[in-house]
């Protein structure tokens, strides 16, 4: 497992990060979670992510026992606030009150005395962004925060965190972007992507194997497999049917030749096409067995070279989505996309 700079930080995250949305406390059984934890560890990844609102806590709680008894230090462990964690007016977004009492409950959640990275997991436009950027600045302070990230911020959203940061003289600022970004989603790149770089803000993306479609297990004119996520319970099939559409499924098995030819699965293919891409610093990725995660890792390290990325480009062609406009809007996808 190789490592990267997170941004123009000084933190060292693993090029492969370990996440738990959609998997942990919700889909995938206790025993086989902590399995897939060991594996992840096992393979060398270092940096594993998690938020609040993942089945409610039980995520944050189960990574914790996960992790019980690996030395802190070597870890780097990241969670976010802002979506609902319950029903009471004051249980989500970036007011103090909040972000103060989800980081306590976190802390306590995770077994741990601070997290290596808080991020704001969506935007709040009813909360002064001054409230929210003092109320991290002071966890910074604390010493339970070590480093302070986004999730979803449009590139508006993120210069004017910036420079307010500036202006109010915080000691602290974001160095990280948590965008959904893969292959066939790439809203970021027209405007977020400019502004980290020039910002020295890393890419810490998420679904880079597009709810697993990317790993060309979902076949065209075929019912989805067995024991995949399109089968499970939870939120997980909602999110997948996405993603589902028999012209995309039949363009994304195109990209097999492509993947033999560089000597990967598609699965690899995937995830080394986004760590290939200039400012990303990780690739987080979920899994529901060990053996997964042990493929999935293998990415780390992959060069991929320019034939091959256009290659890529010219397969999917009219599919690839880089609307900036749909920033946080997960849902709002082609219909040409959708099952």
């Amino acid at each position: 497992m190789e490592h990267r700079q997170l941004g123009r930080s000084g933190l060292q995250i693993s090029e492969v990060t370990y996440g738990n949305w959609l998997t942990h406390g919700e889909t995938v059984a206790e025993g086989n979670a902590l399995a897939c934890v060991q594996a992840a560890l096992d393979a060398g990844i270092t940096t594993f992510d998690t938020a609040d609102v993942y089945a409610l806590g039980a995520a944050e709680e189960l990574l914790g026992r996960a992790l019980a008894g690996v030395r802190r230090s070597s870890l780097e462990i990241t969670t976010k606030v802002c979506l609902p964690t319950g029903d009471g007016p004051n249980d989500q977004g970036l007011s103090r009150k909040h972000i103060m009492e989800s980081c306590h409950a976190s802390l306590r959640r995770l077994g741990t005395d601070y997290v290596d990275l808080y991020q704001a997991h969506r935007f709040d436009e009813r909360v002064p962004l001054e409230e929210t950027l003092i109320a991290f600045d002071d966890l910074v302070r604390q010493g339970k925060v070590l480093y302070l990230g986004v999730s979803e911020w449009t590139a508006p959203q993120i210069a004017s965190a910036l420079e307010l940061a500036g202006q109010l003289g915080l000691r602290s600022r974001i160095v990280a972007n948590q965008p959904q970004y893969n292959m066939l989603w790439r809203v970021i790149e027209p405007e977020v992507l400019p502004l980290c770089r020039r910002e020295g803000i890393g890419q810490f993306v998420f679904q880079p194997l597009a709810q697993g479609v990317l790993t060309g297990k979902y076949l065209p004119g075929e019912q989805p497999p067995p024991g995949s996520r399109a089968t499970a319970g939870g939120r997980a099939p909602r999110f997948i049917g996405r993603v589902l559409g028999q012209e995309l499924l039949t363009r994304v098995q195109a990209l097999r030749p492509l993947a033999e030819q560089a000597g990967l699965t598609m699965a690899q293919l995937a995830v080394a096409w986004t760590l290939n891409q200039d400012g990303v610093s990780s690739a987080i990725i979920g899994a529901t067995r060990p053996e997964q995660v042990k493929e999935n890792a293998a990415a780390a390290g992959v060069r991929l070279d320019a034939e091959l990325l256009a290659a890529v480009d010219r397969v999917l062609g009219t599919l690839v989505d880089r609307d900036p406009s749909k920033t946080a809007r997960l849902m709002d996808v082609d219909p040409a996309w959708q099952g």
